[in-house]
This record gives C-alpha cells, structure tokens and sequence, in this order.
C-alpha cells in the first residue's frame, strides 16, 4: 500500500479521504500522526493555498501528499469570505462567530447567492512539477437564519433551494454525494485511475 499524508488534521477530511482513497491502494495518514505542524497560508487564492500545503506536507514527510483550500464565496461580498473562511472573523478561528459575521455582512443585500468551493493538490514529491489539482463547486444561497444540527462551518446558512434545505440538514453521505469536496474527490479520483 502507498502512504499519503494528507495536509490537514480534520477528521471529517481524514474519514472522507480514506473511504475514497483506500480502494485505490492508499494508506491514508494525517500531518499529525507524522507530528508536522501546519503550513502558512499567505496567498489569495485556494490554489496557492493548497499547492503551499501539500509542498510543505511532502517536504517535511518526504512522502506524497494530499491537500485541499475551500471556502465559501458569497457573491454580494465580491467573493469573501473565500480564502479566509475559516478565520472571517478574527482568531481564534470560530465557526460561531464566523456565521454571525457573515449574516451581520449579508443585511444590506438582497442577492443571497453564494457557493462553497473545494481545490485538491495531490503532490507525489515536494518538487513534484505537475500536481494532480482538481476542483469543485456547490452553489446555493446565504439563510436569514442557522438551521441544522449536520456539518460544520457556514453549513447551519448554507441554503439549498433544489432540495429545500440547509447543508447543516444533510447526511453525512447525502452531504458528500453532491458537496464541493466530494466534486472535486470525484474528478481526482478519474485523474488517478487515469
């Protein structure tokens, strides 16, 4: 089995991964387990974002590596929170107070659309000059009002017009099915069989 370190030390990510990645021959480890601290994230887009934490994952592991940047874009806010979703209102990084910035931004606007986006970066080396990157999206629009016990982050204001619900209603294996990280999982997967 091929060791992959992925570049992150949420469990949910960690669960997600191994269910997906292990019939394909991965043993899915986590930065923790290897005792590697998190990478800087200085850049504005989630592409950068990830590529700068897959290349530290690998270079400090010495093994390849997998990472993801997402977020959720909200097109009356010009695209924030974006990259900086986890930490949109301040440290220490809140999920609580992230959503209550986020209603408190959307009370002048009327436009409520907004879309959850996911950037993978499989990297087989630090220096690895073609990494596998693949994306996904998942729209929706911004509640009035949190709703839902499921998920995390903006998850409780993440409307779902077509099934009437909030992402924070969802299963777990609903949520995965047709969310930004599973999109893009499905298109990394495709590049690795192929």
């Amino acid at each position: 089995m091929k060791k992959l370190v992925i570049a992150s030390n949420n469990p949910g990510k960690l669960r997600e991964f191994q269910q997906m990645l292990s019939p394909l021959g991965f043993e899915v480890i986590t930065q923790a387990q290897l005792g590697i601290g998190e990478a800087e994230e200085p850049h504005h887009t989630f592409v950068e974002n990830a590529i700068a934490k897959a290349r530290h994952v690998s270079r400090e592991s010495g093994l390849p590596a997998l990472a993801d940047d997402s977020g959720i874009c909200v097109n009356a806010l010009h695209g924030l929170p974006g990259v900086i979703s986890a930490r949109f209102s301040g440290f220490p990084k809140s999920d609580e107070r992230n959503n209550r910035a986020l209603l408190e931004a959307m009370k002048p606007h009327t436009d409520r659309r907004a879309h959850y986006y996911c950037v993978l970066v499989l990297m087989n080396s630090a220096g690895d000059p073609q990494p596998l990157i693949a994306e996904g999206e998942w729209h929706g629009e911004i509640a009035h009002q949190e709703r839902g016990e499921g998920g995390f982050g903006y998850d409780p204001l993440f409307w779902l017009p077509e099934l009437g619900k909030m992402s924070a209603e969802l299963t777990h294996d609903e949520k995965h099915a047709i969310s930004h990280r599973g999109r893009a999982m499905k298109v990394l997967l495709e590049k690795l069989k192929s």
